[in-house]
């Protein structure tokens, strides 16, 4: 791995730096984004680069108990710690809102197109939660914050889940979104089935407890506490 890293210029080792720490702060990365300021999807040259030196990166993380997954069909790259150390815990909110950007992806999954990206809105992701019983009022549920709305898009925006359309600040309640083929990575196609039960399981609870999906490095994939 030396030998290898010892073969780059001094850009490509300023790049190799770089994107190693983007990938313990973010987790996930995504071969295509849009780019709000010129309405446009353009290829991500990170990808390309990780992509590019992908050997060398697993190597590396590998030294320190990381694993470095590329899915070329979907266009992703995640960072998993085999100890299950670094984990990001995700408020109940948070958790939620990305329990039906995933039920959102799959149920548009065939118009997603080449990106792998899925169109919707910060009300139809919070119109979901409502059709599940899980901001109503009452035993079961409560209503929802505007901050609680904002901080959760933040939370998933940082770890490349999902993508604002606008390059405006995260503080309305019509944001166009992105929902990132990342998800997928978090929640699996044979976790929908215990999405549906966890999903349940809090909506039975009802209460203030934090939940925690797979948003960080750090999990081991399709996992939900």
């Amino acid at each position: 791995m030396l030998e290898e890293y010892e073969k780059l210029n001094s850009g490509e080792k300023d790049d190799f730096r770089r994107l190693a720490n983007y990938l313990l702060s973010h987790t996930y990365m995504v071969r295509y984004e849009y780019q709000p300021s010129q309405q446009m999807t353009l290829p991500n040259r990170d990808y390309q680069t990780v992509s590019r030196l992908f050997g060398l990166f697993r190597d590396y993380f590998d030294l320190s108990g990381w694993r470095l997954e590329k899915d070329d069909n979907y266009g992703v790259i995640s960072l998993f710690n085999r100890y299950d150390h670094n984990r990001f815990r995700l408020d109940r909110f948070t958790t939620l809102f990305l329990y039906m950007c995933r039920l959102i992806y799959e149920e548009k999954r065939e118009d997603a197109g080449n990106y792998k990206a899925v169109l919707t809105d910060t009300p139809e992701v919070v119109g979901k939660m409502r059709t599940f019983g899980l901001l109503e009022k009452g035993k079961t549920g409560r209503e929802t914050t505007k901050k609680e709305r904002i901080e959760a898009q933040r939370t998933l925006a940082h770890f490349n889940i999902i993508r604002k359309m606008e390059t405006s600040p995260w503080d309305g309640d019509g944001n166009k979104i992105l929902i990132l083929p990342s998800v997928l990575s978090i929640i699996p196609n044979q976790g929908i089935n215990a999405l549906y039960g966890e999903i349940e399981d809090m909506k039975a609870g009802g209460g203030e407890n934090d939940s925690a999906g797979e948003g960080s490095a750090g999990g081991q994939e399709g996992e939900l506490l």
